[in-house]
């Protein structure tokens, strides 16, 4: 009786998280100062992870009254698979420091919930382990100095059923993070970056750190690399990084099914421009070619409407599911997406178009200072 009477007390815990905030706060009280600061901060003095959030406030609605809205449709389509409502999981780092299940628990919650889990190469658990959920599944990859390495990555992720590779192009190494130089972030004991521990014979909880261990990222990396990399596999290549016309460009050229307007979270190079700032002019370059998807800074179901709205096939959104998985594990995780899908919902209702397919550009405006 005790344990049923513990579930039911988490379980209405995670009633009262109702946003974005909520879910943080209760993250913040459960996770290690270590392991919060390591999903919290960004880059330098983290500029350009405020200016993230701040950027979707700069833009406003533009409603239609006396709209038949008794029926919403918050479906859509990304790079040819159908998710229930235009948000998928995105890719980041350790979630066992979050639950003891790790990726397996947010995979499980993207399932349950009809979405799309990016799995990060990073992840405390084999992307093996994910694939056994069965949820839909992307693979993030970053390049390694040893292509073999990655080689076997692609080949793992492909026979392991993921259906779109998404190479980060942000992160010659990973940037520097004061919150992190400070706490001199490792990951705990018992943990590690279970995709390639053996074969590279170190973990980031190693002693030299994450920053370190990223000096193994190829910082030779071209647009003529990613050639070869789609090359490994017939997997649709996504690359994640991408907030400039001509490097949306690029990645057509080199055969990119989608790119994803991404600065990292703010976690990579400070002074980066938001990412709602940087959608326009991707989507100008390349919107009627490939699917363009956004994360960075979306914490409502109203940001989401509005990436949408913009052209956005999808947003991404990282640090929610973090803070969600912390504060109930697949429970939290589901409990946010859920709640994000019901926002989602109920914005088009406010806005009088019932169906996501149906947003024009129309309906947002920037808001004039």
């Amino acid at each position: 009786m005790a344990s049923e009477r513990s579930d039911a007390q988490d379980a209405a815990a995670l009633d009262r998280l109702v946003c974005f905030e909520d879910f943080h706060r209760a993250a913040r009280d459960v996770l290690s100062a270590s392991a919060y600061d390591y999903y919290r901060s960004g880059a330098l003095r983290e500029w350009t992870l405020a200016e993230n959030e701040r950027a979707w406030q700069r833009w406003h609605f533009v409603r239609r009254s006396l709209v038949d809205v008794s029926v919403i449709d918050t479906s859509a389509t990304v790079v040819g698979q159908r998710v229930e409502f235009p948000v998928l999981i995105a890719p980041t780092a350790f979630h066992q420091l979050a639950t003891a299940d790790g990726e397996v628990a947010t995979a499980r919650a993207a399932d349950a919930l009809g979405t799309i889990m990016v799995n990060s190469t990073l992840s405390t658990v084999t992307l093996e382990d994910v694939a056994a959920t069965g949820a839909p599944r992307w693979f993030q990859l970053y390049v390694f100095t040893d292509r073999g390495l990655t080689r076997e990555l692609v080949e793992r992720a492909v026979a392991s059923g993921f259906t779109a590779l998404v190479p980060t192009v942000d992160t010659p190494t990973i940037g520097i993070r004061y919150a992190d130089q400070r706490n001199r972030f490792v990951l705990p004991d018992g943990m590690e970056l279970a995709n390639f521990a053996e074969a590279l014979g170190t973990t980031a909880g190693g002693g030299s750190g994450l920053r370190a261990f990223s000096q193994q990222f190829d910082q030779t990396l071209t647009w003529r690399d990613l050639e070869w990399l789609s090359g490994l596999c017939d997997l649709p290549m996504i690359p994640k990084g991408v907030i400039t016309a001509d490097d949306a460009r690029r990645a057509v050229d080199v055969g990119a099914r989608g790119v994803v307007v991404s600065n990292h979270g703010g976690r990579q190079l400070d002074g980066d421009p938001a990412t709602a700032d940087a959608l326009g002019s991707v989507l100008d370059a390349v919107g009627a070619e490939i699917d363009v998807l956004v994360d960075g800074g979306i914490r409502s179901g109203t940001d989401v409407v509005k990436a949408v709205a913009m052209g956005a096939s999808a947003v991404l959104v990282g640090r929610a599911v973090l803070w969600a998985l912390a504060a109930g594990g697949q429970a939290g995780v589901e409990r946010m997406l859920g709640l994000l899908r019901d926002e989602v919902a109920d914005t088009l209702r406010q806005l009088g178009v019932p169906r996501l397919a149906d947003l024009t550009p129309d309906v947002v405006r920037p808001v004039r200072v």
